[in-house]
């Protein structure tokens, strides 16, 4: 599966984290940056990029990082075809409902609520999950890009 993968500052440690462990669980990961530690950076000029790519190659996958995760998911969101969710911590049921009935494409993760371990395990059950394909959830779908 290819990943495309983004963050600013917030997540910049957490993503140096996240790529080895998606390779090693044999993804493709193409890392649309942030490529160094800019305290100052702006968290849209790494997830746009994420967002539009996951949008041109539905096969694919996106996971951003940010602070809280919240900004990030909006900026994707933007994006016709995207579906972001976002996780900051807490019941991984809302990973997992991301995935049966949105058919989220990105993951949004909150870096400064969760710690290494816990992004990895989230990650892990978001890969995993696949859409439930019912009826209802793909017409509701469908109704967000129109």
């Amino acid at each position: 599966m290819k990943i495309y993968i983004g963050t600013d500052h917030a997540g910049f440690e957490l993503k140096g984290k996240l790529i080895p462990f998606l390779t090693a669980r044999g993804c493709e990961v193409e890392d649309l940056g942030a490529h160094l530690f800019e305290p100052l950076d702006d968290y849209p000029d790494f997830i746009r990029p994420v967002a539009e790519a996951v949008a041109k190659d539905p096969q694919s996958r996106g996971i951003i990082i940010g602070g809280s995760g919240q900004g990030e998911a909006m900026c994707a969101n933007r994006v016709k075809g995207v579906r972001a969710a976002v996780y900051y911590g807490g019941a991984f049921d809302i990973a997992v409902l991301s995935r049966e009935h949105n058919d989220a494409n990105i993951l949004s993760l909150g870096a400064r609520f969760i710690e290494e371990e816990e992004a990895k395990k989230i990650v892990r059950v978001w890969l995993d999950t696949a859409f439930s394909d019912e009826e209802k959830h793909a017409r509701r779908i469908q109704k967000l890009d129109i």
